[in-house]
């Protein structure tokens, strides 16, 4: 018989418990607890920053926004994230009693298995070649002495120098197939990092597609919104241990049995849970945290980070940037991404106002965080205007409002429609939004407008070189735009 052509046989293991990571306290606890310190350590550590005023040129929004725009009390926010946690844990239980225990023992046992798959994959490679026009035995009998692994490859997996002599179960010696050493490299490879890599993949696109559609539904849908989902957006101005105040039974659809089902179409292990559910928690807080930190990797990773996340807080965005919480995928596949350009300008102009008493004289030292979006203000003419096309008609209530409640201004197009289709939304919310919420986004916006005119004419009268007011006169355009509306900012550079 000629040994081979058969496959190498698979080590014998041995399983033994899994230790704790962290004893005593038994690794599915371990997962139920982890994120919820990592969702209150995480977050006071940016409510420590809030406190101490550290880094506010970078905050999309001054403290003093904080508490005029928000509708709800920093209590109501802690006693409703609490009661969410309390849910997760109780399904995290549940689900960590449908899990078998952790082992250990079977992982060369597992590696081995891949080496075997690869082997047998081998097997097709001569017909694949054939299709090409390639006679693979050919081409492995002229590469034979120089490359004997790549010719046994080529072959079809046959390797008859790779046999040693060994007994099975006390047996005879018999001549028995061996792997070779790239087989056992690459199965390493799969085994420890390409799987481990495509199940976390798999998680976060079900993740990111669960939310997506659930949350979509949930401002499409007008009961759902007043129902549900207006609660979150009580909080205009996000704050990071805000990110989880939602309606209880929101929190559970749309977080706790999202994360659930990706956990169980992943194939995770406890630990592997562990860590998604973890850094998914991280991710959340820091999309709600209210700072465009420029040295943050979590902001940086994808497109979808906190000034993203925050225009769907505003107004104006209320019913654009569903996507949630690792990429934005969903949002520019199907047409729903801000298209009104870049709103560095906006928070810039808010932060300005709050650094008004301190700085004066030079308003161009606040640090504008650039291309929120991602996107271009010519987007808003040339994007398709799906899925907004009838918002701007449908908006009734808020043609009947004066021109002062549309300040700050959409670019024309489809950030108009967007803009418009979310102004109605708030207006058809009179618990948790309204009439109220425009008229102190407008008046907000008037005061900014006259602090940046204030700030440009002391600046203008100053002694200061030719040099320095043409490069400040740079900086002022870059930062605050060259058009009256501060949605769309066109810069210069």
């Amino acid at each position: 018989m000629n040994t081979s052509l058969e496959l190498p046989v698979l080590p014998e293991y041995q399983l033994t418990p899994l230790p704790f990571l962290l004893p005593p306290i038994p690794d599915k606890l371990l997962t139920l607890l982890l994120p919820i310190a990592a969702y209150w350590s995480f977050s006071m550590l940016f409510h420590w920053i809030d406190e101490k005023d550290y880094f506010s040129q970078y905050r999309l929004h001054t403290p003093a926004e904080v508490l005029k725009r928000n509708h709800v009390s920093r209590w109501e926010v802690v006693r409703d994230v609490v009661i969410q946690q309390i849910i997760q844990t109780a399904v995290g239980w549940l689900l960590g009693m449908t899990e078998p225990d952790d082992f250990f023992g079977k992982e060369e046992y597992d590696v081995a298995v891949w080496a075997r798959r690869i082997r047998m994959g081998q097997r097709a490679i001569p017909g694949l070649l054939s299709l090409a026009g390639i006679n693979a035995n050919e081409l492995a009998k002229k590469i034979a002495g120089s490359y004997p692994t790549l010719a046994a490859a080529l072959s079809g997996g046959v390797y008859p120098i790779l046999v040693k002599d060994s007994s099975l179960h006390n047996g005879p010696q018999v001549s028995m197939p061996t792997f070779a050493t790239w087989e056992i490299l690459a199965a390493n490879a799969m085994y420890w990092y390409i799987v481990p890599i495509a199940q976390f993949a798999v998680a976060i696109f079900i993740v990111d597609t669960w939310q997506y559609f659930l949350h979509r539904a949930m401002h499409m849908n007008k009961w759902l919104y007043t129902t549900f989902h207006s609660r979150h957006h009580r909080l205009y101005v996000p704050y990071a241990f805000g990110a989880l105040y939602n309606h209880w039974f929101e929190g559970f659809l749309l977080d706790t049995l999202g994360a659930s089902i990706a956990f169980k179409a992943a194939g995770f292990t406890t630990r592997q849970g562990m860590w998604f559910f973890t850094c998914s928690t991280i991710k959340t807080v820091d999309d709600h945290c209210g700072y465009a930190l420029p040295w943050d990797p979590l902001q940086h990773l994808t497109s979808n980070n906190a000034g993203y996340h925050d225009i769907h807080h505003q107004s104006w965005g209320i019913k654009t940037n569903f996507s949630q919480p690792f990429f934005t995928f969903w949002d520019r596949f199907l047409g729903t991404v801000w298209t009104g350009g870049d709103v560095s300008a906006r928070y810039a102009r808010a932060k300005i106002m709050a650094q008004r008493k301190v700085d004066t004289e030079s308003p161009t030292t606040v640090v504008s965080p650039t291309n929120i979006t991602n996107t271009s203000s010519a987007d808003s003419a040339t994007a398709n205007h799906a899925p907004y096309a009838s918002e701007l008609p449908n908006a009734i209530d808020l043609h009947a409002l004066p021109a002062s409640y549309q300040d700050p201004t959409a670019p024309m197009g489809k950030a108009a429609q967007q803009a418009a289709g979310s102004r109605e939304q708030v207006l058809e919310d009179p618990r948790d939004g309204g009439k109220q919420i425009l008229l102190e986004e407008a008046a907000e916006e008037k005061e900014a407008r006259s602090m940046i005119r204030k700030s440009n004419r002391r600046r203008t009268a100053s002694s200061l070189t030719q040099s320095d007011s043409l490069r400040g006169l740079r900086d002022r355009v870059t930062m605050h735009g060259r058009t009256g509306g501060i949605l769309g900012m066109e810069s210069s550079r």
